[in-house]
This record gives C-alpha cells, sequence and structure tokens, in this order.
C-alpha cells in the first residue's frame, strides 16, 4: 500500500472516528515523547497491513485495544476537565476572599479591636452547662474596662457583644484582652473564645487562600466559618 493511501485510508478512520488530524493547523502541537490520538491509529493501521494473512488479528483483541484507548483518552480528557474546574473554583475563592477586605471574621484568639460598628465580640466555647457565663474585657496592663455576665448557658458556642464602648476606645481602635469565665466571681475555669478581627488583605500560597487578619497575622480563608461588617 502507497503512502498516499496509507494516510487517506488512516485520515478516512480518523473521520469516522470523530477524531481531527493532529496536521489540523488550529489543533495543539503535542510533545515529541508523547503518543496521541493520531499516533495510536497509525501503530494499529500497520498492525493491520503487517499481520499474518494465515492468522489475522481476533475481533476481540482489535476490539479490546480501541476500547482500551477510548478509556484512557477518555481519563485523559476528564483529567484537563476536573483541572479546568479546580482552576475556576480557585478564582471563585479568591473573588470571595477579596470581598472580605475590610470586614471583619471570627478567629481563635484572646484579643480584640472595636469593629467597623463600634463593638467588640466574638463567641465562647462552652464544654458544659454552666451556672454562670463571665466575660471580662481587660486593658494590655490588666485594667478591667468592661464585664458581662450572660447567666446560665448550656454547652456550646455562646456569643457576647460589647456594645457601648467610650467614644476613645472606638476611634483609637484601643486592643482589649478578653478572658472568660465560669462561675459567679469568676472564679471557675477559664474558656476559650474566638473574636471578630477585621481582614486587612489576602495572599495565595501553593494550594492555600490566606486572609491577612489584624493582630493575627495569616489565617486559612477555609478555616473562617463567620463573617460581619
Amino acid at each position: 500500500m502507497s503512502e498516499i493511501s496509507s494516510n487517506q485510508s488512516l485520515n478516512k478512520i480518523l473521520d469516522q472516528l470523530g477524531i481531527n488530524s493532529t496536521k489540523d493547523k488550529f489543533a495543539p502541537k503535542k510533545m515529541k515523547d508523547q503518543l496521541g490520538q493520531e499516533d495510536f491509529l497509525k501503530l494499529m493501521t500497520v498492525q493491520l497491513q503487517n499481520q499474518d494473512p494465515f492468522a489475522p488479528v481476533d475481533n476481540a483483541d482489535f476490539i479490546a485495544q480501541m476500547a482500551q484507548f477510548s478509556t484512557v483518552t477518555g481519563i485523559t480528557q476528564m483529567g484537563e476537565t476536573m483541572k479546568n474546574v479546580s482552576n475556576q473554583l480557585s478564582e471563585l475563592r479568591i473573588a470571595s476572599a477579596t470581598q472580605l477586605m475590610g470586614h471583619s471574621v471570627l478567629v481563635p484568639g484572646r484579643y480584640a479591636r472595636p469593629n467597623n460598628d463600634g463593638s467588640i465580640s466574638g463567641v465562647v466555647d462552652l464544654p458544659k452547662t454552666a451556672s454562670n457565663l463571665k466575660i471580662v474585657f481587660e486593658s494590655l496592663d490588666g485594667e478591667v474596662l468592661h464585664q458581662e455576665d450572660l447567666g446560665s448557658q448550656v454547652a456550646g458556642l455562646i456569643g457576647f457583644d460589647w456594645k457601648d464602648l467610650p467614644k476613645e476606645m472606638v476611634n483609637s481602635k484601643q486592643q482589649v484582652l478578653i478572658r472568660a469565665f465560669t462561675g459567679n466571681n469568676g472564679e471557675g475555669e477559664e474558656l476559650s473564645t474566638q473574636v471578630f478581627a477585621k481582614v486587612s488583605g489576602t495572599s495565595k500560597t501553593n494550594d492555600s487562600l490566606m486572609l491577612e487578619v489584624e493582630d493575627y497575622g495569616s489565617v486559612d480563608a477555609s478555616q473562617v466559618v463567620r463573617f460581619k461588617n
């Protein structure tokens, strides 16, 4: 069989299978060390041309080879699709994180500053029911600035909010220390707290999207579950 008729037969097979020839000027170039669809079909065509006429390739083997190649091709295409979806999700996450700029997000910690609405707020992780939950707001030198008695509370996340801050504290964005205790006089167990802190920027490291949070540095955006204006 001449090279021209062989190429014509190959192109006919490609057309029947709905596969564009890699000679198409719009087709992407393949790496030289990779076999594509046309390369596979060329190898198969050569195999058929040079088979023993007294022991031709079994139809079942031929179909199995085609099915195997179709499966590999499908997996490759699926991988490219998943990669595109992953890139789109990454772009969506970046856009969502950018919208948090200037807002406050809930992060584990005990230090807080007045939010945009002039309040200091957060939550306490209460491991068991308590007869009284007390929140104490202190200056960095230990002076008690304010206290909140939240009364009897069941186990879970309990919110707190100091709204009537002195004007000078709001204007200066004064940092305060927040401590949470069980018991009427704060003599019980000290509890862990989470506070709302302002997002000042975003960054991306490898596969993680990070939020730059005031007083707390870089925080993984996937760990943020609450935010407020």
